[in-house]
């Protein structure tokens, strides 16, 4: 029997935020390893930008997921205080 909506699909293939840290721990430990056995440079920078990927795709989950909790009376003044220290946080480089 399949899903009977696209969005509940989509939610049992999406792995959870510890099944994605968990991915994430796996490939920095793979860095690691190429580091050390000295792998073609090209093969390890490839590797660390898909952790830098899924690193912020972990952190959009998380904040999408969370949004509710983080802001939950956008009116009040540290409400507000709090919206722009995470913007401000998420945006810098």
């Amino acid at each position: 029997m399949g899903c009977m909506l696209k969005y509940s699909c989509k939610q049992k293939k999406m792995k959870n935020n510890e099944q994605l840290i968990n991915n994430i721990i796996g490939q920095a430990e793979g860095i690691k390893r190429m580091m050390k056995e000295e792998k073609d440079c090209y093969l390890v920078i490839n590797q660390m930008k898909a952790v830098k990927s899924a690193v912020s795709s972990l952190m959009d989950k998380y904040i999408e997921e969370n949004m509710n909790r983080c802001f939950k009376n956008p009116e009040n003044e540290d409400s507000k205080e709090l919206i722009r220290k995470l913007f401000k946080e998420v945006t810098k480089r």
